[in-house]
């Protein structure tokens, strides 16, 4: 019935093309065990029941991973214009909860910070959560930032059968050891985490939860009436541009998002038509300005 249930896994539940895969990939492993010769299942099948297992998944009848990029097309990156206008919505809101006098604006300031954290390292949901106090430090190239030159990713996207991954993402905005030296120095410690290492306590637990950050960033999309195809993994997809259009070095951008090939970068780079316009009239110009002195010096 493998046919059945991939079919209302797509048409029904509307499960992702690699949710799908992943299940059907599941299938396919236990019926490769299942009908291998070394474990002697089939025979053994065959003489208690008359019948014998069979593989039931194949290429023609399951989703096929074909393109590198299978994300959903709606998704994308903030502008700089909707970037600022989220982190300052964030910082109202602390605003106005502690205007009021309310305990609440200790985890809207938390979880303000670990939005900007998000975007200024371009970290994935679940390797900013899982962040602690101990993982920020001294860049030895970059003393300006004083201690807060990197971040030390110990929880990145693991590959099937591996630990997470980790690295190291060199801080790259000025504004950044300001927003974590506050939260650190001024804020933090008012949670009563004492003794706890997460650099974003829980009120009820050692750290902040996914469901929470989820909750919190979908209230603010909906406060500022931003489409739905900005979710918290807009963060890492609008570093990875801002960078680009900034002029950094792809393969510094590359280094520092973690990613293994250029191809996969370049899939985060959602770059803006206002960059690109600028980018193609700079190399118009340059055109035209060699044609112009090419025809000067041969009049002359």
């Amino acid at each position: 019935m493998v046919d059945e249930w991939l079919g209302d896994l797509r048409s029904l539940r509307d499960l992702k093309r690699s949710t799908i895969r992943s299940y059907s990939e599941a299938v396919r492993a236990f019926c490769h065990f299942a009908t291998d010769p070394l474990y002697e299942w089939a025979s053994t099948c065959e003489e208690r029941f008359g019948s014998h297992p069979v593989q039931v998944v194949h290429e023609w009848n399951t989703a096929v991973h074909v393109q590198d990029n299978e994300a959903d097309a709606k998704k994308r990156a903030f502008t700089k214009a909707e970037l600022h206008a989220f982190f300052a919505h964030c910082d109202d809101e602390v605003a106005r909860i502690r205007a009021f006098g309310r305990k609440g604006w200790l985890p809207a300031f938390r979880d303000a910070t670990l939005f900007k954290t998000a975007y200024a390292f371009g970290t994935r949901r679940n390797e900013t959560r899982m962040l602690d106090a101990a993982d920020f430090g001294r860049n030895p190239h970059g003393a300006e930032y004083g201690e807060f030159g990197l971040c030390r990713v110990r929880f990145g996207k693991a590959k099937k059968g591996s630990p997470p991954k980790r690295r190291s993402v060199l801080t790259v905005w000025d504004g950044t050891p300001d927003v974590l030296d506050e939260w650190f120095a001024e804020v933090r410690p008012l949670f009563g985490a004492e003794g706890n290492p997460a650099a974003w306590p829980s009120e009820r637990g050692l750290r902040i939860g996914c469901q929470r950050l989820d909750s919190r960033f979908i209230a603010y999309r909906q406060a500022l009436c931003l489409d739905q195809g900005l979710d918290f993994h807009s963060f890492r997809r609008s570093y990875v541009t801002h960078l680009i259009e900034d002029g950094w070095d792809p393969r510094f951008v590359q280094e520092q998002v973690g990613h293994d090939h250029a191809s996969t970068t370049s899939i985060y780079t959602c770059v803006s038509s206002d960059f690109r316009t600028r980018t193609l009239r700079r190399h118009l110009d340059g055109t035209v300005a060699a044609a112009l002195e090419s025809q000067n010096r041969r009049q002359s």
